[in-house]
This record gives C-alpha cells, structure tokens and sequence, in this order.
C-alpha cells in the first residue's frame, strides 16, 4: 500500500509518497482501507516539528479520515470488517491503509459520502465542544467566528445557528465572506479592509459579542477579546496566524468575560461519554440538514504536498480532501 511520508522535517514538498507493507491489526485494533482524508492545519504544523505532539519519524501526517474496515484484531466489538467508519488518528492518516485504535473509530452517519465523512469530524466535533460545552452558547446570543471560512469556522457558523444564534463572520477576503453566508452567517466583516472593533460595535448596538470563536490567533485575538460584552467568552480553539497573543489579563476584569480553553483531543479522551453525547447530535443534526462540510478542492494521495501548501498559505475555504485511489 502507498503512503505519504515525512522522513525528514520540513515543508509539504519534502514529504514523499512511498509503497509500505499493509499493516496488521493488534488487540484492540483495526484496520482501515482509506477512501478519503482531510488536511487540517496541524498536519501543516506536525511536519515541520511545530505541533504540540511529535511523532516518531518517519511518520504518515494526516489525522483525520473515512474508509472501510478491513480487519479487525482481538477484542474489538462493535465494529467489523465492512463497517464504513470515519477515525481520527493524530497523524497517519494519508495512507491507502491506516492501523488505528478501536476507540478512536466511529461510524459513518448514514447517508453521508467518503470525502464529507472525511472532512466532518475534527471540525464539527472541535466545534460541537468549543460552543455548547466550553462557550455555553444560547439561543439569542452573537457569535463571532475568526477564521471563519476555514474548516472549523465554517462549522462553528452552522452550530451556532442551529443554538440559535446570530453569528457574525470575520474573514479576509469578500470571496470567503461568500462562503461563509452560504453556510448560514448573518453579517461578516472583512478583516482585511474593515476597523473589525468598529465593525462589531456597529452591528451589536455597541453591546459587544457574546461569544468569540478564535481558532487564528495573532493580532486578532485582542481586538476581538475587547468586543466583548459583559460576561462574554473568549474560546481559545487554536493559532492559525502563527502567533500566540499576550493578552492583558485587565481586560477579564474590566468586563466580566472569561478566556476559555478548547482542547478537544483530551476531551474526547478524558470524557467519552460527553464526546458520544456529542457525536449523537452531530449526527442528528447533519441529518436534518443542519451541518453540510464544505469541501472546496480534492486531490489524489500523491498531491498530499499541494493540499498541504494550500493549508499553509491559508488559502483554503472549508476543507480540501484526498482521495485514495485517484
């Protein structure tokens, strides 16, 4: 089977696409034949020993996909050869065949193709977390997405209006506001040539945002924590500008808000139970229509560089996705 490797750290063009043995499946084990994976931005990060975890090299990057299962070792249940499941693997999912943990698999909702599975999980779920459990979003409130024509934007504006909120949509470019008011926003600003702090005034009366969905970072991240309202939230998700802000603290004091950690990977690991609760209305929303992943550019295995190039210049809106066997 045929894998894209990272061998030596670097760029997306120094990964390299190479033949592997098929792997086998251990106690609790199964293995997957890959129909699609998704790039997210730590796979970006992950290859050029930038990301919180570090694997092993040489290592397969990718941690997100959907396939088949193909076998599965002792001790499994609840899944079996044929199953069609969605897994989420940290790296090694850019691969014609992935070995991965029982407990990190889940099943495909019914009705749902390769390449939205694919790009469904890691998204929706990161999201799912950071609004209801982490943010306590509610019916009524403003929402504003940073980032918000990226996989997880896009996701975090079709939850918030399915909670019931008015969500604003902050990107950098009109293209990408497009995007993101097919995907349900009610107002976007473009950060690129708009005042965002006059901007968000503006639209709330003065009042400030509820909730702030940040998964860039950078410069933006204070100008938006200031927009607040009164007990508003801050939900730290992740730094695609690069830079991690220095925020003064006197601000959480000033208005009442908090700053809160979304940490997704340990809350699937540490809170199963909460993570199935999550993934059961995920399910249930997607089938009524509510959550629709955008993928906006697929690639063959072997162009794993060019999706990953995209990533990295964050030229992407939505998710771009691989598919094996093209």
């Amino acid at each position: 089977m045929k894998a894209v490797l990272c061998k030596q750290y670097g760029p997306p063009e120094s990964l390299v696409l190479e033949e592997l043995p098929s792997p086998v499946a251990g106690a609790g084990e199964a293995v997957v034949s890959v129909r699609a994976a998704s790039a997210n931005f730590p796979d970006v990060l992950i290859i050029q020993n930038k990301y919180q975890f570090k694997p092993p090299l040489p290592f397969a990057p990718g941690s997100e996909l959907s396939g088949v299962i193909k076998q599965v070792g002792e001790g499994v249940t609840g899944f079996k050869p044929g199953d069609r499941v969605i897994a989420f693997t940290t790296y090694g999912a850019f691969a014609e065949e992935v070995k991965v943990d029982a407990s990190r698999l889940v099943p495909m909702p019914q009705g749902m193709d390769f390449e939205s599975a694919a790009a469904f999980l890691l998204t929706y779920a990161t999201s799912d977390h950071a609004l209801r459990d982490r943010g306590a979003l509610k019916a009524g409130e403003s929402l504003l997405v940073l980032g918000a024509a990226g996989g997880v934007g896009i996701a975090a504006i079709e939850i918030g209006k399915a909670l019931g909120a008015r969500v604003i949509a902050c990107a950098s470019s009109a293209e990408k506001l497009e995007v993101c008011r097919q995907h349900g926003a009610d107002e976007g600003i473009d950060y690129a040539t708009e005042d965002m702090r006059e901007r968000i005034k503006a639209l709330t009366a003065g009042k400030g945002v509820d909730v702030v969905y940040d998964a860039v970072g950078g410069p933006y991240t204070e100008p938006a924590l200031r927009s607040t309202a009164w007990r508003g939230r801050l939900l730290v998700v992740g730094f695609a500008a690069g830079d991690i802000p220095k925020i003064p603290l006197n601000l959480t004091l000033l208005k009442g808000c908090s700053i809160v950690g979304v940490f997704w990977g340990d809350f699937a690991r540490r809170e199963p139970q909460a993570f199935a609760a999550s993934l059961k209305q995920l399910g249930a929303w997607y089938a009524e229509g509510k959550l629709k992943p955008h993928v906006s550019q697929t690639f063959p295995l072997a162009q794993a560089a060019e999706a990953l190039k995209l990533m990295a210049a964050r030229k992407v809106k939505g998710k771009v996705v691989l598919r094996m066997g093209g």
